[in-house]
């Protein structure tokens, strides 16, 4: 008696599943701002010494409740964005900027720079 034939099975219409990202790990997604990247637009102001507000400390008051919720690097990459829509010196604000996180009690990566545009 002969072997039994066997056919392979018939093509799928469908292309393979591929799982996202192709199934292979990748770079880690880039950090984003969040929020508004306008709302921290009054805060730098106050960092630069634009606005003087009477009653209270106008870091806490203004920048910490914008900034509130949001990861450290997150915050970080929002300021900077900030700055950069502000067409403030990255040099001169970025400091400052870092110093207002350690005042609203986030602290930013160690070493951290502003990502490229």
């Amino acid at each position: 008696m002969p072997p039994p034939v066997t056919k392979p099975p018939p093509a799928s219409p469908y292309p393979p599943y591929t799982p996202p990202g192709g199934g292979k790990p990748g770079p880690p997604p880039a950090a984003t701002c969040p929020i508004d990247a306008l709302k921290l637009g009054l805060c730098l102001d106050v960092l630069g010494g634009l606005v003087h507000v009477g009653i209270g400390n106008p870091v806490e008051n203004i920048c910490c409740p914008v900034l509130q919720g949001l990861l450290e690097l997150e915050a970080a990459v929002c300021l900077c964005t900030t700055i950069r829509l502000k067409l403030l010196n990255l040099n001169i604000f970025l400091p400052l900027a870092l110093q207002l996180l350690a005042t609203c009690g986030l602290t930013p990566p160690p070493g951290f720079v502003c990502p490229p545009l």
